[in-house]
C-alpha cells in the first residue's frame, strides 16, 4: 500500500496534485511581465510593410508563412494566462475592427516592459494600472482633434481606395494599389443603401495558377465544382433551390410492398420513374433553368433534368447554398415541391468556365443589384494566396469601418508620436505618482514608430527623435517614411498612410485593458510592506524610508504606527515577530534621537 503523504495547509490542499500557485512581485507579477515581454516581441518583428513573415507549423501539421499577427497569436495556441490576456484583447481587437491585432499586443507588451521598470522603482501595480488609465482617457479625448482625412462619399471607388490602401499596405508592400482596387470595386458593388455592410457579403475564391495581377472581381459567386448533368449554362435563368437530395423520395415511415408478379414490379418501377418525372416535369413548368442542390442528385433525376434542360448544380456546405440564395434572391427548399415565383432566384448568366486549369460554375449578375461579389485571388502557391486572402480581409474590415466612421488619423508612427507628446505634457500637471505612469505611458507610445524602423532596418532612435522634432515644429501629421535611406520623417497625409480612427480608438482600448488586467490583481498591502521592509532591510535607516513612502517627513512615528497596524494583519507568526523586533529596534533609534530613553521590548 502506498504511503499517504499529507499536503501543507492552506491553499495547496485544496488544490489537486500538481497545482502551483504564484504570489507576490517576484512570483507573480515579473513572471507575468516577462512572459509577456517575450510575446510581443515575438510578434513585434512582423509589425508593418517591412515586417518580417513567421513560419508556423500547427497542431495539425499546417504551415502557415505570414506577417498577419492575427493568424500568427490564432495558430500559436497561447498557454501563459498572462499572454493568453493580450491574445484575448488582439481577438477582440479583430472581432470589433478587424485589423490593429498587432498593434494591441506591441502596445500592450511595451506599457508592461515600462510598468516593470516603475515597479522595481517602487511604484505599486495599482498605482501604475491608474496612471495608465488615466493616460488612456486622455487621448481618446485627443484622438478626435488628429483627424486629417474623411470619406465623405462610401461610393466613390477613388477615395475608398486612398482609405484602404495603408490597411493592405501593411501586408502586401508593392502590391497594394492593385489590390486597393479589387476590394474597393468589390464592396461599392454590394454597398447596400439602408442597411450596414455585411464583410460575409465578400467572397473569396484562391485558383492556383498565372499572378497577382490576373486576379478579378465577379458581380456574384464562383465555386470551384463541375455541373452534375449535361447542361453547362443557362442564360438569363430561374433558379429553384433544395437542401434534399433530388431523387425519388423516400417515405418517412418503413414499410413492406408485397409483389406477386413481374408485370407488378414493372408497374412499380414505373411508377416511382413516372411520379420522379411529373416533379421535374412540373419545375420546369415554372421557367426554371437551374436547380440547385446540397445533396446528391440520382441517375434517374439527371435523366430527367438533361432531357427538359435543366442545369445540374450540386453544393455540399448548407452555407454555400445560403450565400447562393442570397446571390440570386431565392428560398432554400427542404423538400422536393414545385417552387412558388416568390420562392424562385433569378442570375443572369449561370455557366461552366475554366480558370487556368481549374474548371468552375459562376453565377454572374450583370445588374447592379447583386448583393455578393467575389474577388477570384491567382497566385502560384497556396501560402501566397492565403496572404493575398489576409490583405484583401483586412481591406474589407477597413471599408465597413468606414461604411460606419469615415474618419482616419495620420499613420506612419505620426498619432502616436503626437499623442506621447502631449502626454508627457499632461503628466507635469498631474500631483501623484500616477504621473510616472503617465510618462512612461508616452514612453510605450513610441514602440510603434520604433518597431517600423526596425523592421526596415532604420537606427529606430534617430527615426523617434525626428518625428518629435517635426511635431515640435508643428506638423503633428509627420511620421516615419519607411522609403528615406536616411531616417527620414515625411508628412503621412501628404503621402495617403491612414489609420481608421475606429482602429487606433478600441486598439488604444484593448492594450490598456490587457496591460492594466495583467497588472491589477496582484496588489495586497501585504506584499506592499513586505517589500517596503525587504527594502529597508537593506538600508541603514528604515525610518527615512518610511517617512519618504508616506510623506510625513515630521513624523516618523506615524509611518511605524502606520505600518505596524497593517503587520498585525499579516498571516506568517515568524514573519511577524521578525517585523515587531525590527519595529522595536527603530522606536529605540528614534528615542534615543530625541535624547530619550528606549521603550522596553515586546
Amino acid at each position: 500500500m502506498a504511503l499517504h503523504v499529507p499536503r501543507a495547509p492552506g491553499i495547496p490542499q485544496m488544490m489537486k496534485d500538481g497545482a502551483r500557485m504564484f504570489s507576490g512581485l517576484e512570483e507573480a507579477v515579473y513572471r507575468n511581465i516577462t512572459a509577456c515581454k517575450q510575446f510581443a516581441h515575438s510578434v513585434r518583428s512582423a509589425y508593418g510593410p517591412n515586417g518580417m513573415n513567421k513560419m508556423i507549423i500547427n497542431h495539425i501539421d499546417k504551415q502557415f508563412v505570414t506577417s498577419d499577427a492575427g493568424t500568427i497569436i490564432r495558430e500559436l495556441d497561447v498557454e501563459h494566462p498572462a499572454a493568453k490576456l493580450m491574445v484575448l484583447g488582439s481577438q477582440m481587437q479583430d472581432a470589433e475592427v478587424g485589423d490593429g491585432t498587432n498593434f494591441v499586443i506591441v502596445l500592450s507588451g511595451a506599457l508592461l516592459e515600462a510598468a516593470e521598470e516603475l515597479l522595481r522603482l517602487g511604484v505599486t501595480t495599482s498605482e501604475i494600472a491608474e496612471g495608465y488609465e488615466n493616460a488612456l482617457e486622455k487621448c481618446l479625448e485627443i484622438l478626435p482633434e488628429l483627424v486629417c482625412h474623411e470619406i465623405k462619399d462610401i461610393k466613390n471607388i477613388d477615395e475608398v481606395v486612398k482609405s484602404i490602401r495603408p490597411a493592405i499596405m501593411s501586408k502586401q508592400y508593392g502590391s497594394e494599389d492593385f489590390i486597393a482596387g479589387l476590394v474597393a470595386k468589390a464592396c461599392v458593388a454590394i454597398l447596400p443603401e439602408k442597411t450596414t455592410f455585411n464583410v460575409d457579403n465578400v467572397r473569396i475564391c484562391k485558383i492556383l495558377g498565372a499572378g497577382l495581377l490576373q486576379s478579378d472581381v465577379l458581380s456574384g459567386m464562383i465555386f470551384k465544382r463541375e455541373v452534375e448533368g449535361d447542361i453547362t449554362s443557362a442564360q438569363k435563368a430561374k433558379i429553384a433551390i433544395y437542401s434534399c437530395p433530388i431523387d425519388i423520395t423516400q417515405t418517412e415511415t418503413k414499410g413492406t410492398v408485397l409483389i406477386k408478379s413481374a408485370d407488378e414490379l414493372l408497374d412499380f418501377s414505373r411508377g416511382e420513374e413516372s411520379l420522379l418525372e411529373k416533379q421535374i416535369k412540373d419545375i420546369a413548368s415554372t421557367g426554371v433553368k437551374v436547380i440547385v442542390a446540397g445533396a446528391k442528385f440520382g441517375d434517374m433525376a439527371l435523366h430527367f433534368l438533361n432531357k427538359y434542360e435543366i442545369m445540374a448544380v450540386r453544393l455540399n456546405s448548407k452555407f454555400d447554398l445560403r450565400r447562393v440564395a442570397k446571390t440570386v434572391n431565392g428560398t432554400v427548399l427542404p423538400r422536393l415541391t414545385t417552387p412558388t415565383a416568390e420562392e424562385l432566384g433569378y442570375c443572369d448568366l449561370v455557366s461552366v468556365d475554366e480558370v487556368g486549369d481549374t474548371r468552375v460554375i459562376k453565377f454572374y449578375m450583370e445588374s447592379t443589384e447583386s448583393r455578393i461579389s467575389t474577388v477570384v485571388i491567382r497566385g502560384s502557391t497556396d501560402n501566397y494566396m492565403d496572404d493575398i486572402e489576409r490583405a484583401i480581409d483586412d481591406g474589407v474590415n477597413t471599408f465597413k469601418n468606414s461604411a460606419r466612421d469615415g474618419r482616419f488619423i495620420p499613420g506612419a508612427g505620426a498619432t502616436e508620436i503626437e499623442l506621447a507628446q502631449r502626454l508627457l505634457q499632461y503628466a507635469d500637471t498631474l500631483p501623484g505618482l500616477e504621473q510616472y505612469a503617465v510618462r512612461k505611458f508616452a514612453v510605450a507610445l513610441e514602440s510603434i514608430p520604433r518597431a517600423l524602423a526596425e523592421n526596415t532596418g532604420s537606427n529606430a532612435t534617430e527615426v523617434v527623435n525626428n518625428i518629435y522634432k517635426a511635431h515640435k515644429e508643428g506638423n503633428k501629421n509627420a511620421g516615419y517614411d519607411i522609403e528615406s535611406e536616411n531616417n527620414g520623417v515625411c508628412d503621412a497625409k501628404e503621402k495617403g498612410i491612414f489609420d481608421a480612427f475606429v482602429l487606433k480608438q478600441w486598439g488604444l482600448k484593448y492594450a490598456v485593458g490587457a496591460a492594466a488586467t495583467i497588472l491589477k490583481p496582484i496588489d495586497s498591502k501585504r506584499e506592499e510592506f513586505r517589500r517596503y521592509l525587504e527594502r529597508a532591510g537593506v538600508m541603514d535607516a528604515l525610518t527615512k524610508v518610511l517617512v519618504s513612502l508616506y510623506e510625513e517627513p515630521d513624523k516618523p512615528e506615524d509611518a511605524l504606527e502606520y505600518m505596524r497596524k497593517h503587520l498585525g494583519q499579516d498571516g506568517g507568526e515568524d514573519e511577524l515577530e521578525a517585523a515587531r523586533a525590527r519595529i522595536a529596534e527603530l522606536e529605540a533609534e528614534n528615542a534615543l534621537l530625541k535624547g530619550e530613553s528606549a521603550p522596553a521590548e515586546g
